[in-house]
């Protein structure tokens, strides 16, 4: 799985917000495949992406959080961030941020060429394809917005997959449709949030698999929290922890254990 080249690879970890107060496993497995796949993990301090102050319009704060973000991973050859919604954050708006700074604006764009979501660095810039992992079972792979629509991530993850032992991948219907977390939107519109969420748990469960995966820790706790409200057994993890072997380190999302987790929203 690891890439041959004789260059240090340095890649700076952006962990998010979510991963280290919900899932720390999420972290420590992404860290494990791109040192599998070549790299040299860093993890500089870091705080927020700002995408919530963002989002609400307060783009002030968004570009103080966003500068701290610069500061401390320009200096890596990559940033590597395993949720599509924190990479998209960076990738894309934080150079719309600084659009009227030519100094702010340039490090922006530079940061965001070389920022990636996990898998699609995975496959697309270290070309990883094998995998040590093994899962006996069937998993299902929910599209998060995020990833999909601002970043392009939809066969990475597949592909990785499609490496794992024993693992079979089956396609849910509207796999590409929204969970309902949105951020603050599931805090907002409950209601809506619920109903969309419902829709995606439906189709979850119709497809027999006993196991969902996403790359968005947001969505996963939506998801997951639903299901669990709904009486269903399926379990739900971030992709890192199959690809990465650590689906024995921790108890699947919702199944408590880590950090006392079962905080999910789950259309609040």
């Amino acid at each position: 799985m690891a890439n041959q080249s004789s260059k240090t690879i340095n890649v700076g970890l952006f962990a998010t917000c979510l991963v280290d107060l919900f899932r720390p496993t999420v972290g420590f497995a992404a860290a494990r495949l791109i040192e599998d796949a070549g790299g040299t993990v860093h993890v500089p301090e870091q705080t927020c992406c700002g995408q919530p102050a963002y989002n609400s319009g307060d783009n002030r704060n968004a570009r103080a959080i966003a500068r701290s973000v610069i500061e401390s991973f320009e200096n890596f050859d990559y940033v590597v961030v395993p949720s599509g919604s924190c990479g998209g954050m960076i990738a894309t708006h934080y150079p719309e941020l600084f659009s009227d700074d030519p100094e702010w604006g340039g490090r922006a764009r530079a940061l965001a060429a070389k920022t990636f979501e996990l898998t699609t660095f995975l496959a697309d810039v270290m070309k990883t394809t094998t995998s040590r992992a093994v899962y006996d079972g069937t998993a299902t792979y929910h599209d998060a917005c995020a990833g999909l629509r601002e970043l392009g991530v939809r066969d990475q993850p597949r592909e990785l997959l499609a490496a794992v032992e024993k693992l079979d991948v089956v396609e849910m219907a509207e796999t590409e449709a929204c969970c309902g977390f949105g951020g603050t939107f599931c805090v907002k519109y409950g209601e809506i949030s619920t109903d969309i969420v419902s829709r995606k748990t439906a189709n979850v469960v119709r497809t027999g698999a006993d196991l969902l995966l996403a790359g968005d820790l947001g969505c996963l706790l939506n998801i997951a929290g639903r299901l669990k409200r709904e009486g269903s057994s399926v379990q739900v993890r971030h992709v890192a922890e199959v690809l990465a072997g650590m689906t024995d380190d921790v108890p699947a999302i919702g199944e408590g254990g880590e950090n006392g987790e079962s905080r999910e929203s789950g259309g609040v």
